[in-house]
């Protein structure tokens, strides 16, 4: 593990087990990322140049015909919209988010209408988007989107996350097939995944992806795809993309970290994280109230989670109360608590340091431990922590 730096300036070490979170970093940075960002820093380049070089790599890897990077996946949303409503019209791209094109709609499953931090569909909104809804929150049939599909259809939207609805809608290759038999470009939001090139291959005209999460480069993202689409997004750095850069070291981290995931022993990563899984697993087991389950990932990446469910009348604590605990603790330990109102949380074995998993181990017992020898249920009532839960960001930077 390299020195750890964050005491020094009064950061709380914490230990990330909720996965690749934006909020916490996202990602442990792949030392050839890190490498190549310091190598550049001191160095003049021209900057659409060396996008052109990450072009080359991102086709490479994606299987696209083109791509770039830009600030964010939720950044390369915006620019992938905005360029399917302006083309290359230079004075359209200068007027947006004012659209002097009819045609600025982006079609949408309701199901798909999630938040990672902020809306899905303000990222639309942003770059002069009208986002149409098809279908209901649990349910999109094909005559949803066929009678969706009009003149003013710039483009269509799929986004694939954990928080996404997962039954009941159009898959993808569905999806594709009513937007292409009507000339609309599918856009594919895969931020989280792990595969590069599925997406592009299952008919997607551009598919986009964080350059700093299962990659583990620089905070940014990537665009990838048909190179006429991806040229019409690139355009948009004279507009809306201008506030969406990216520096020439986030470029160049992200090239060594595309080239590092090539050669990435990405069997030995999941053995390693498997055991991790497995030391919580017996940690936990035989607890009075504890259950915890082994569990793929829900979009199909090649990683499993541990799911904690708490009984709090064996247990003596809820599953919130422990998961706040963990993170008021010493050290600090962060799980994945999204759906904690169900009694539950996970732990995401992805970005730990060796040893890590261990200290987690022992939190875990301690914190369970301590609750069991309560006289009383340690129960917050679930709507406080729901009330609270933005109280320190209303008070930043206090």
């Amino acid at each position: 593990m390299p020195t750890d730096m964050r005491p020094s300036i009064g950061l709380r070490p914490v230990i990330n087990v909720s996965g690749t979170m934006t909020s916490l970093g996202a990602s442990i940075g792949v030392p050839e990322a890190v490498s190549a960002m310091a190598s550049i820093l001191p160095h003049f380049v021209e900057i659409n140049d060396l996008q052109r070089k990450a072009s080359a790599i991102i086709a490479r890897l994606t299987g696209g015909e083109a791509g770039f990077v830009t600030a964010s996946c939720s950044a390369g949303i915006s620019l992938a919209v905005a360029g399917a409503i302006t083309g290359d019209n230079l004075l359209a791209i200068e007027k947006l988010p004012d659209t002097t094109s009819e045609k600025n709609e982006v079609l949408v499953q309701m199901g798909h209408v999630v938040s990672y931090g902020a809306p899905v569909d303000q990222a639309i909104r942003l770059a002069g988007g009208k986002v149409v809804l098809i279908g209901q929150a649990t349910s999109t049939h094909r005559f949803h989107m066929e009678n969706a599909i009009t003149d003013k259809t710039a483009a269509a939207g799929f986004i694939v996350s954990h928080h996404v609805v997962d039954y009941g809608l159009l898959n993808l290759k569905e999806f594709v097939e009513i937007a292409h038999a009507r000339g609309v470009p599918v856009i594919v939001d895969a931020a989280s995944e792990y595969d590069l090139r599925i997406f592009l291959e299952q008919g997607a005209d551009i598919a986009l992806y964080s350059g700093h999460k299962f990659l583990g480069g620089p905070t940014s993202g990537i665009v990838a795809g048909r190179k006429e689409l991806v040229r019409h997004a690139f355009l948009q750095n004279m507009g809306i993309g201008r506030g969406m850069k990216v520096g020439k070291e986030s470029i160049f981290g992200v090239m060594a970290a595309l080239e590092a995931w090539e050669k990435r022993d990405h069997a030995g990563i999941r053995e390693r994280e498997t055991s991790y899984l497995n030391l919580w697993k017996r940690t936990l087991d035989g607890r009075p109230g504890v259950t915890a389950l082994i569990e793929p990932d829900p979009t199909g990446n090649p990683l499993d989670r541990l799911r904690l469910i708490l009984d709090p009348e064996q247990a003596h604590i809820t599953a919130w109360d422990l998961a706040d605990a963990l993170a008021k603790g010493s050290p600090p330990i962060i799980v994945s608590d999204h759906e904690v109102e169900h009694r539950y949380f996970y732990l995401d074995p992805c970005n730990l340091h060796p040893g890590q998993e261990e200290i987690v181990a022992n939190r875990l017992g301690e914190e369970l431990d301590k609750a069991r020898a309560s006289n009383e249920i340690i129960a917050t009532p679930i709507e406080n922590r729901s009330r609270h839960r933005f109280d320190g960001l209303l008070r930043w930077p206090d």
